[in-house]
């Protein structure tokens, strides 16, 4: 019996050593009597108690928070003055991964602040209070990302006591680029589809759809899948037409979007095609015209061009009396001076105005009004004639 009561409080010292610290010496006064019972110190334990350092925020262990957003993260004690160490507070973000080290976001320390241990909240951690000493060692982060998510745990240092405390931060994003469009033919009698999606936003996201406009309820045939965001429409009629909204919603945030409905009778489709079918063959025969006149053009211009610069070998060129009279009478009188006396009288016996022309033959009957004048020999020489020898020739004009 004695032995099992001194295993208590054996038990009893070492429970009131972790709640009190080892800064306190607990006094024990045994007293045997026969029931075996041992009394302690009732003054020791309730100072042991009522002491010690203490963290007292302890109502916050989850927070959720948007992404842009400023977020709290509270840690509160209380100290003793048997606790005679320097004041630590030193917040840490611990890993998913167990294998990876804590990293530490921002310290308080013999009276300084240390907040550039983390680089991914540089600029955006600070302690609530500048002046930790004052019992609060809360921290607030600023424009919240979403990965910024994650435990985090306060620590609180005053030798021989340690005190810790893990929140866990969650950062969500909140629905946003919410788009409306309609899937389906807005005809009347047709089946169509709303949809509305959030191209942001962290789940999980809730759609709801309404109708603004008429009387702002839905049609009796339509079913919502708030999930999806779809709103089904069976059996479209013109009622249905109006202006829709959907919004977006999750646990922090919301986003909306409209979308205008136009059920309208249906379109007389044989009408239509072939009214498009005739424009069709309209369009192909105008360019067939106009590309049938740009060609007729072109071979135009191509033969007149082609009769302006044509010359022909078979025609003969056009004859001037004139100018043939005028090249005659010239080659005649330049050939004077190459003639010798012996030649003259047969070159005597040839008109000298008679020219191999056609246009100046003669009927004949017709004579000359005057008659071919001779040059005698001497009278060439003066003039300064000179002999030359002529070859013969025959009647057909062959040399002989």
């Amino acid at each position: 019996m004695w032995l099992r009561n001194l295993q208590f409080f054996k038990y009893s010292v070492t429970k009131l050593r972790r709640c009190c610290g080892y800064g306190y010496s607990i006094v024990f006064k045994f007293r045997s009597s026969l029931s075996g019972r041992a009394n302690m110190s009732v003054t020791s334990i309730l100072k042991c108690l009522t002491k010690g350092l203490k963290i007292t925020s302890t109502d916050q262990p989850m927070v959720e928070k948007a992404q842009g957003e400023k977020v709290t993260l509270l840690c509160t004690f209380t100290e003793s003055q048997d606790d005679l160490g320097p004041l630590d507070v030193e917040w840490v973000l611990i890993p998913l991964d167990n294998r990876k080290k804590e990293q530490t976001i921002i310290m308080y320390s013999v009276d300084r602040i240390y907040n550039n241990y983390y680089e991914a909240m540089n600029g955006r951690v600070q302690f609530t209070n500048p002046d930790p000493r004052s019992g609060d060692g809360s921290i607030d982060i600023l424009n919240l990302k979403s990965t910024d998510t994650g435990t985090y745990q306060c620590r609180v240092k005053k030798a021989p006591a340690v005190e810790s405390q893990k929140i866990q931060l969650t950062v969500l994003v909140k629905p946003a680029r919410t788009k409306c469009y309609i899937e389906g033919s807005q005809e009347t009698g047709r089946d169509l589809t709303l949809k509305c999606v959030s191209q942001e936003g962290s789940p999980l996201l809730s759609y709801n759809w309404r109708k603004l406009t008429g009387t702002q309820e839905l049609p009796a045939t339509s079913l919502l899948n708030k999930d999806t965001g779809e709103l089904s429409l069976k059996n479209a009629s013109e009622e249905y037409s109006g202006t829709y909204s959907c919004v977006a919603t999750n646990r922090v945030g919301t986003d909306d979007c409209f979308v205008v409905l136009n059920v309208t009778p249906p379109i007389n489709t044989a009408g239509t095609i072939a009214g498009a079918v005739i424009g069709t063959l309209l369009g192909l025969f105008l360019l067939a015209f106009l590309v049938f006149c740009c060609c007729k053009k072109r071979k135009e211009k191509k033969y007149e061009k082609e009769v302006h610069h044509d010359i022909r070998e078979d025609v003969p060129p056009p004859k001037s009396r004139t100018s043939t009279a005028r090249s005659y009478i010239g080659s005649n009188r330049s050939s004077l001076g190459s003639m010798s006396p012996s030649n003259m009288e047969g070159y005597a016996k040839t008109p000298y105005n008679q020219v191999p022309s056609e246009d100046f033959e003669r009927p004949s009957g017709q004579n000359p009004s005057f008659a071919p004048s001779k040059v005698a020999a001497p009278n060439l020489s003066r003039m300064g004639a000179v002999p030359v020898m002529i070859p013969a020739q025959s009647k057909d004009g062959s040399i002989v």
